[in-house]
Order: structure tokens, then sequence, then C-alpha cells
């Protein structure tokens, strides 16, 4: 006779397998290196700096705001 199988840790370690598959199909299609990361994010910096500088000072007095 054969060693007994747990069948709940079959099921679980394929559910992870097949998880483990997906994650790197996805990750293989919307991951990003890490320079591109970097890249995005200095892009956004300086998109804030630049609409903070234009900002004005103070509320709006035309819609009563203070």
């Amino acid at each position: 006779m054969g060693k007994p199988v747990n069948l709940n840790r079959f099921r679980k370690n394929k559910a992870r397998a097949e998880d483990k598959a997906r994650a790197d199909q996805k990750a293989v299609k919307f991951g990003r290196s890490k320079l591109e990361k970097e890249l995005e994010d200095a892009r956004a910096a300086k998109a804030r700096r630049h609409l903070d500088g234009h900002k004005s000072e103070g509320g709006d007095k035309d819609r009563g705001e203070e």
C-alpha cells in the first residue's frame, strides 16, 4: 500500500503554485524596472513643484475665500 496523501495539503499547494504562476505572468506584463519607477517619481515631483510654483499666495479674494 502506498503512503497516505493529505488532500488538503495537496489542494493548497496546487492553489499556491497557480497563484505564483499568475503573479509571475502579471509581473512580466505590468512590472516596471527600478529605473522606470524612479523616473516616474522624479517626473511627478517636478510636476508637483511646477504647480506649487504657480499657486498664488493667500486665498482667492474674488470668490470670498480666505
